[in-house]
């Protein structure tokens, strides 16, 4: 099967790209690096010439609502269509369990982006996952002032990258089903016990001050529907632990 990858040299867009070739897949990843801009479309209708399925891993950083909203909607009207002219069969889009109840920001742009593919004529398969183990380390990067680090109130079942990538191939070999079963981690936890247990396997000293935040973006991450349904998702195996102690974490 040829699978074009958007995003693939992102973080869990290259762990597509690795599983995918894991397993014979040929891959085309679609990235800027590439000479492919999604955004924009160019050298997109030569870059899914002969393409089965498309999977979109795309990421933009910002809370801005409007600027969010536009970046996902945009790409991923050229995507479906740029796919649509050169027969692709599958449209895979990468999204985030419990989006419902953080309708705002970020969270609103991607139900805005589900909408999107889920009105198209394109077959596709909406995948949602829980946050990623990775992601404790990029609130680090973004909320630490010297000894301090700041998290937002935020309870959910972590899952690792590697496993999300996985997912999104089972999903490329299974065919078209519009929603996929959502993937969330094996262990509920919140993301200042995550950062707290990064700096302790890590030898770091840091004070982490976990806060509770206004506002329907912060209400929903602190409401604990990010942890999705155990019951009827698919369960990853990696825990946060394990994942410190895997090489998927470099300190």
């Amino acid at each position: 099967m040829r699978i074009a990858i958007a995003g693939g040299t992102g973080m869990v867009g290259r762990r597509i790209t690795e599983a995918a070739d894991e397993r014979g897949h040929e891959t085309v990843v679609l990235s800027r690096r590439r000479g492919v801009d999604v955004l924009t479309g160019d050298g997109l209708r030569d870059a899914l010439a002969g393409v089965d399925v498309v999977i979109d891993a795309l990421n933009v950083t910002t809370q801005n609502a409007r600027r969010a909203t536009e970046f996902f909607t945009t790409t991923s009207r050229n995507l479906l269509e740029a796919e649509e002219r050169a027969g692709a069969r599958h449209h895979i889009v990468l999204s985030i369990v419990g989006l419902e109840a953080a309708d705002a920001g970020y969270y609103a742009a991607k139900l805005a982006q589900e909408r999107l593919v889920e009105a198209s004529a394109q077959p596709h398969t909406i995948a949602r996952a829980a946050q990623f183990h990775e992601f404790a380390g990029q609130v680090i990067k973004l909320t630490t002032l010297g000894p301090l680090t700041l998290a937002p109130r935020m309870l959910s079942r972590p899952v690792a990258a590697r496993e999300v990538g996985h997912h999104l191939v089972d999903i490329a070999e299974d065919g078209p089903a519009r929603r996929a079963a959502d993937l969330v981690g094996p262990e509920e936890i919140t993301l200042a016990a995550m950062i707290r247990r990064q700096y302790a396997h890590d030898g770091i000293s840091r004070r982490v001050l976990e806060l509770r935040l206004p506002g329907t973006y912060w209400r929903g991450l602190a409401s604990g529907a990010l942890r999705g349904d155990p019951a009827t998702a698919r369960i990853g195996e990696m825990t946060f632990e394990q994942w410190l102690d895997s090489e998927d974490h470099r300190p």
